[in-house]
């Protein structure tokens, strides 16, 4: 991961390593909390308060029902 944040492009990443393509190292990618943290930061923020869901009572029923 360090490559990654200093630059360095994936598909260099993936020759490196001996992947056959770049979709390979991307499942490694995916997992970096530090890049998923850092866009999170750049999305402006909803004012939307989070609340808990509750179901209907039809859908309850339909559960019940199964």
């Amino acid at each position: 991961m360090d490559l990654l944040h200093h630059g360095v492009d994936r598909s260099v990443i993936a020759l490196w390593l001996g992947h056959e393509s770049v979709e390979t190292t991307s499942i490694y990618l995916q997992a970096d909390m530090k890049l998923k943290e850092d866009a999170l930061a750049k999305s402006p923020s909803a004012d939307v308060r989070a609340s808990r869901y509750r179901p209907d009572d039809h859908l309850m029923a339909f559960l019940r029902s199964l």
